[in-house]
C-alpha cells in the first residue's frame, strides 16, 4: 500500500481528537458491533478526566489503496514540545481552525514550526455549524497568519476544506454537501506528498517513548531509509554520532486503527513502534550496524518555568504515600525527562531537592498529579521563571503572548489587572457577540496565578490563551498576593467550634477533622499579614445549660484548593505538600522563630 503521513495540529478545543475519532469510524477501523469510547485517542486517565490531549499519539487508516498514518497532537501551549518533535515524522499537516474563534496563539506556534521545516499544510475550517461561525473572515485570518509567518508562495496556496467533525462531514464548500469525511481523506491522499525515502541502510529517528510491562521500552518513530525485520542486529547513535548501545529488535509494531499489530518488516517512510532496546531514547537514531551518520532531530524551544521538587519533611510525612525517598523521586523525574523533551531535571544545590523546568504551570501540574497517583509524596515550591543573561550581562525574562476573549463589560478590570502585572496591550478588537479580544505581551512572572483571578473578575466568562513569545529585558518588580495567611500553631485534628469562632479572621482551606500541624496554612487572612491561630481549641463544657451555650455551629464551606490553584497561590516562603490523598499548603519554616529569623535576614538582604 502507498503511504501518507500527516499530523493534525490546532489550538486547544478546536476538535483534533474528535476529528480523528470520526476518521477512524468512517474508514472502517472499528467492527460494526465494537464498543468505542468518545475521543478514543485520549487514552490515559488524566486525559479522559480533563478532556484534553497531553501526549501525541499515532494511528493509521486504510483509504482507497493508501495507508494514511495520522498523528494526533496536544493543543495546550504547555505541551508544545510534543508537537515540535512529531513534525519530523510527517510530510504534511491538517491545520484545524475553529470557525468562530479563528486562529489562536497555539495555532500560530505550531503552524510556524510546520512552515519552517517546509510542510505544505491543509487548512480545515471546523465547527461551521456553530451559530456564531464566521467562515470567510477566519479563512482570511488564516491567510494573514501564514503570510506573517513568512510562508512560501507554494505554502500560501493551501487547500481549504470545511465541515463539522462532531457531525461527521467535510466538504469543499461551507454549506455542504453534508455526507461524510471522504472529501477530507481524498484531499489528504491527493495533497500530501509520498514519504521521501533516503538512500542507504536502515535508519529511524526516535520520537515518542513509552514503557510497556511486557515488551519494555517502546519507541515510536519514522523509518527514513532501508528496511528492518525482527531479530535484526542494530545500534543506537546519539545526536553527535556516538554509539549508545547495540542490540537486536524483538518486535516491530505497526499502527492499525487503535490497535498495534506485530509485522515482519517495516519499510522506509512508515511510522512504526520498535521494542527490544534498553537505552534507545527520544532524538536518538536507530540504524543498521554499517551506518555511522545520525539523523538530526528538530531543535526544541527551551523551558520557561521551573519548580523545586523536595522530599516531604512535614510532621505527616510518610503517612499517606509509600514513595517518599529522594532516590525514588529522582529516578521518577529522570525517567519522565527521558520521554518528555520539553522537560529538564537538575539536582538542586541543597540536598534532597530537584529543579524541574518545563513550559508552564499546567505541564508541571500534570507531572505532579501523575506522581501522586503513583503513590509519591513530595513538597513543591512556588513556580519561578527561568531567567537568562544577554551579552552585556543584563537579565532577560520570558514574555508571553496572551489572548483574552472577554465580555465588553469586564474588559476594564482585565486591562487594569494586566497593566499591574507589567503587561503591554498590543491589540483590542471586537470578536462578535459583545465580546472583545485583547492581546497582550506579558512577563511570565506576572501570569503565575492570574487564571483564577481573571475568572473571578469576569464571572467565569473570560477565556485566556497564552504562548511563549520571546525573551526581553527584566520588567521590574510585580506585586504578588495581597492577603496574608492563617497558620496553625499546633498539631492535631481541626475542631469545628474553633474554626467557627475564627471565621471573621478569613475563609478557611480545611474542614473539621482534618489533620493539621504547626506551620501548616489553614486559611486566608483578611489582612495583608500572616496570623497564627489555634484551630484545635474545643468548646469549654460546663454542667449549666443556657441558650447562648447551645448555639449551632454553622461553618462557611472552605476554599477548595486544587493542585493548580495551590501552586499559583503560594508565595516564596511557602510550599505545597502533595500526597496521594491530600494537598496541603505550609510554610517552608514550620517553627515561628525560624520564620522570624528568615524574614529578618531577607529584609536585611533587600535593604543591603
Amino acid at each position: 500500500m502507498q503511504l501518507r503521513n500527516i499530523a493534525i495540529i490546532a489550538h486547544v478545543d478546536h476538535g483534533k481528537t474528535t476529528l480523528v475519532d470520526c476518521l477512524l469510524r468512517q474508514s472502517g477501523a472499528f467492527r460494526e458491533n465494537q464498543r468505542v469510547a468518545e475521543r478514543v485517542m485520549d487514552s490515559n486517565d488524566l486525559e479522559k478526566e480533563r478532556g484534553i490531549t497531553i501526549m501525541a499519539k499515532a494511528t493509521s487508516i486504510a483509504w482507497k489503496g493508501f495507508r494514511v498514518n495520522i498523528v494526533d497532537t496536544p493543543g495546550h501551549a504547555d505541551f508544545g514540545g510534543e508537537v515540535e518533535r512529531i513534525l519530523s515524522m510527517v510530510d504534511s499537516a491538517i491545520v484545524l481552525v475553529d470557525a468562530a474563534e479563528g486562529p489562536m496563539p497555539q495555532t500560530k506556534f505550531v503552524v510556524g514550526k510546520a512552515l519552517k521545516i517546509g510542510l505544505k499544510p491543509i487548512v480545515c475550517i471546523n465547527k461551521v455549524d456553530k451559530p456564531d461561525a464566521r467562515v470567510q473572515e477566519v479563512v482570511n485570518e488564516v491567510f494573514d497568519l501564514f503570510a506573517a509567518l513568512d510562508a512560501t508562495d507554494e505554502q500560501l496556496d493551501f487547500p481549504i476544506i470545511y465541515g463539522s467533525a462532531k457531525q461527521g462531514w467535510m466538504a469543499e464548500e461551507a454549506d455542504g454537501p453534508k455526507d461524510d469525511m471522504s472529501p477530507l481523506l481524498d484531499l489528504v491522499v491527493k495533497h500530501t506528498p509520498a514519504p521521501k525515502v533516503e538512500e542507504g541502510g536502515f535508519r529511524m529517528l526516535g520520537t515518542l517513548l513509552e514503557a510497556n510491562p511486557y515488551l519494555g521500552r517502546i519507541i515510536t518513530g519514522r523509518v527514513f531509509s532501508g528496511t528492518v525485520k525482527p531479530n535484526q542486529p542494530v545500534k543506537v547513535l546519539d545526536r553527535t554520532g556516538k554509539v549508545v548501545e547495540q542490540g537486536r529488535i524483538s518486535k516491530i509494531l505497526a499502527f492499525r486503527g487503535i490497535e498495534r499489530q506485530p509485522i515482519e518488516e517495516a519499510e522506509a517512510g512508515d511510522i512504526v513502534a520498535i521494542a527490544g532496546l534498553e537505552k534507545f531514547n527520544v532524538a536518538d537514531t536507530l540504524c543498521a550496524l554499517e551506518v555511522n551518520d545520525p539523523l538530526q532531530a528538530q531543535p526544541i524551544d527551551p523551558p520557561t518555568l521551573s519548580m523545586t521538587f523536595l522530599v516531604n519533611d512535614s510532621p505527616l510525612a510518610g503517612t499517606e504515600g509509600d514513595k517518599v525517598t529522594s532516590r525514588m523521586i529522582r529516578a521518577r523525574l529522570l525517567k519522565e525527562a527521558e520521554g518528555n523533551v520539553a522537560l529538564r531535571v537538575e539536582d538542586a544545590p541543597a540536598g534532597d531537592a530537584f529543579i524541574v523546568s518545563g513550559r508552564g504551570e499546567l505541564q508541571l501540574a500534570i507531572l505532579i498529579e501523575t506522581m501522586r497517583r503513583e503513590g509519591f509524596e513530595l513538597g513543591v515550591s512556588r513556580p519561578k521563571v527561568v531567567f537568562r543573561k544577554d551579552d552585556n550581562g543584563d537579565i532577560l525574562e520570558p514574555i508571553e503572548e496572551v489572548v483574552i476573549d472577554v465580555d465588553e463589560e469586564h474588559s476594564g478590570a482585565v486591562v487594569q489587572k494586566m497593566s499591574e502585572r507589567k503587561a503591554e496591550m498590543i491589540e483590542m478588537r471586537p470578536s462578535g457577540g459583545n465580546r472583545l479580544r485583547l492581546v497582550f505581551h506579558a512577563p511570565t512572572r506576572g501570569l503565575i496565578g492570574y487564571q483564577g483571578e481573571l475568572l473571578t473578575d469576569t464571572r467565569g466568562t473570560a477565556i485566556m490563551n497564552r504562548l511563549f513569545h520571546s525573551y526581553a529585558p527584566y520588567k521590574g518588580d510585580i506585586q504578588g498576593r495581597r492577603n496574608g495567611v492563617l497558620i496553625s500553631n499546633d498539631q492535631g485534628e481541626a475542631v469545628a467550634y474553633a474554626m467557627w469562632k475564627l471565621e471573621d479572621r478569613g475563609p478557611m482551606m480545611i474542614e473539621p477533622g482534618w489533620k493539621v500541624y504547626r506551620g501548616m496554612i489553614v486559611g486566608e487572612h483578611t489582612r495583608d499579614n500572616d496570623l497564627e491561630i489555634n484551630v484545635l481549641k474545643g468548646k469549654q463544657l460546663t454542667n449549666i445549660r443556657t441558650q447562648s451555650k447551645d448555639e449551632a455551629v454553622r461553618l462557611t464551606p472552605p476554599i477548595q484548593m486544587t493542585l493548580e490553584k495551590a501552586l499559583a497561590y503560594i508565595e516564596d516562603d511557602e510550599r505545597v505538600e502533595v500526597t496521594p490523598k491530600s494537598i496541603r499548603l505550609r510554610k517552608v519554616w514550620l517553627d515561628p522563630n525560624d520564620r522570624k529569623k528568615f524574614g529578618k535576614s531577607k529584609a536585611a538582604l533587600v535593604e543591603g
